[in-house]
Protein backbone atom coordinates (compact mmCIF):
# COMPACT_ATOMS: atom_id res chain seq x y z
CA UNK A 1 0.00 0.00 0.00
CA UNK A 2 1.50 3.27 -1.10
CA UNK A 3 0.34 6.56 0.46
CA UNK A 4 0.08 7.99 -3.06
CA UNK A 5 -2.46 5.34 -4.12
CA UNK A 6 -5.28 7.03 -2.19
CA UNK A 7 -6.43 10.55 -1.45
CA UNK A 8 -5.61 11.88 2.01
CA UNK A 9 -9.24 12.51 2.87
CA UNK A 10 -11.53 10.10 4.69
CA UNK A 11 -13.65 7.76 2.59
CA UNK A 12 -16.30 7.25 5.28
CA UNK A 13 -17.17 8.35 8.80
CA UNK A 14 -18.98 6.55 11.56
CA UNK A 15 -20.58 7.89 14.71
CA UNK A 16 -21.22 5.19 17.30
CA UNK A 17 -23.46 6.37 20.11
CA UNK A 18 -25.56 5.00 22.97
CA UNK A 19 -28.54 7.03 21.61
CA UNK A 20 -28.58 6.76 17.81
CA UNK A 21 -32.03 8.37 17.32
CA UNK A 22 -30.88 11.44 19.26
CA UNK A 23 -27.64 11.64 17.27
CA UNK A 24 -29.50 11.31 13.95
CA UNK A 25 -31.83 14.18 14.89
CA UNK A 26 -28.93 16.31 16.13
CA UNK A 27 -26.89 16.00 12.92
CA UNK A 28 -29.95 16.32 10.68
CA UNK A 29 -30.93 19.54 12.45
CA UNK A 30 -27.41 20.92 12.73
CA UNK A 31 -25.98 20.06 9.32
CA UNK A 32 -29.04 19.22 7.23
CA UNK A 33 -27.84 15.67 6.58
CA UNK A 34 -30.28 13.41 4.82
CA UNK A 35 -30.49 10.22 6.91
CA UNK A 36 -31.66 6.80 5.73
CA UNK A 37 -32.45 4.54 8.70
CA UNK A 38 -31.60 0.95 7.77
CA UNK A 39 -32.71 -0.67 11.03
CA UNK A 40 -32.71 0.05 14.76
CA UNK A 41 -28.90 -0.21 14.87
CA UNK A 42 -27.64 1.83 11.89
CA UNK A 43 -28.49 4.71 9.58
CA UNK A 44 -26.69 6.09 6.56
CA UNK A 45 -26.00 9.82 6.43
CA UNK A 46 -25.86 11.32 2.96
CA UNK A 47 -24.51 14.32 1.19
CA UNK A 48 -26.45 16.87 -0.87
CA UNK A 49 -26.66 14.37 -3.74
CA UNK A 50 -28.12 11.70 -1.49
CA UNK A 51 -25.06 9.44 -1.60
CA UNK A 52 -24.13 7.97 1.78
CA UNK A 53 -20.89 9.41 3.14
CA UNK A 54 -21.08 7.98 6.64
CA UNK A 55 -23.22 6.32 9.22
CA UNK A 56 -24.67 6.70 12.69
CA UNK A 57 -24.82 3.50 14.71
CA UNK A 58 -26.32 2.35 17.97
CA UNK A 59 -23.54 1.39 20.39
CA UNK A 60 -24.41 -1.61 22.50
CA UNK A 61 -22.62 -3.22 25.43
CA UNK A 62 -20.33 -5.16 23.05
CA UNK A 63 -19.50 -2.21 20.77
CA UNK A 64 -15.75 -1.84 20.22
CA UNK A 65 -15.93 1.94 20.60
CA UNK A 66 -18.20 4.94 21.10
CA UNK A 67 -17.57 8.20 19.29
CA UNK A 68 -16.45 9.44 15.90
CA UNK A 69 -14.15 7.52 13.55
CA UNK A 70 -12.92 8.65 10.14
CA UNK A 71 -12.18 5.77 7.75
CA UNK A 72 -9.33 6.16 5.27
CA UNK A 73 -9.15 4.18 2.02
CA UNK A 74 -6.46 1.51 1.69
CA UNK A 75 -5.86 -1.29 -0.78
CA UNK A 76 -5.90 -4.03 1.86
CA UNK A 77 -7.38 -3.51 5.32
CA UNK A 78 -5.62 -6.51 6.87
CA UNK A 79 -2.16 -5.40 5.66
CA UNK A 80 -2.74 -1.78 6.62
CA UNK A 81 -3.91 -2.78 10.11
CA UNK A 82 -0.85 -5.00 10.56
CA UNK A 83 1.36 -2.07 9.49
CA UNK A 84 -0.43 0.26 11.95
CA UNK A 85 0.25 -2.24 14.74
CA UNK A 86 3.93 -2.47 13.72
CA UNK A 87 4.13 1.32 13.98
CA UNK A 88 2.65 1.39 17.50
CA UNK A 89 -1.09 1.37 16.83
CA UNK A 90 -3.49 -0.86 18.77
CA UNK A 91 -6.30 -2.86 17.18
CA UNK A 92 -9.81 -1.82 18.29
CA UNK A 93 -11.99 -3.50 15.66
CA UNK A 94 -10.62 -6.53 13.81
CA UNK A 95 -10.99 -6.57 10.01
CA UNK A 96 -14.59 -7.29 9.08
CA UNK A 97 -16.64 -7.43 5.89
CA UNK A 98 -19.59 -5.03 5.62
CA UNK A 99 -22.93 -5.45 3.83
CA UNK A 100 -21.88 -2.94 1.14
CA UNK A 101 -18.99 -5.11 -0.07
CA UNK A 102 -16.22 -3.30 1.74
CA UNK A 103 -13.88 -4.34 4.52
CA UNK A 104 -13.19 -2.24 7.61
CA UNK A 105 -11.01 -2.16 10.71
CA UNK A 106 -10.32 0.36 13.47
CA UNK A 107 -7.16 1.00 15.48
CA UNK A 108 -5.87 3.61 17.89
CA UNK A 109 -2.74 5.51 16.99
CA UNK A 110 0.06 5.94 19.58
CA UNK A 111 -1.83 8.94 21.04
CA UNK A 112 -5.10 7.01 21.45
CA UNK A 113 -6.97 8.52 18.48
CA UNK A 114 -9.32 6.05 16.80
CA UNK A 115 -8.70 5.66 13.05
CA UNK A 116 -10.63 3.53 10.58
CA UNK A 117 -9.44 1.71 7.48
CA UNK A 118 -11.69 0.76 4.56
CA UNK A 119 -11.16 -1.09 1.29
CA UNK A 120 -13.68 -1.83 -1.41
Amino acid sequence: MSPTDHPHRPAWFDISTPDAPRARRFYQDLLGWPVNVLDETYALAGDDGGQPTGGIGQAGPDSPYVGFVAYFPVDDVDSALARAEQLGGTRVLAPADTPNESRIAVFTDPDGNRVGLVSR
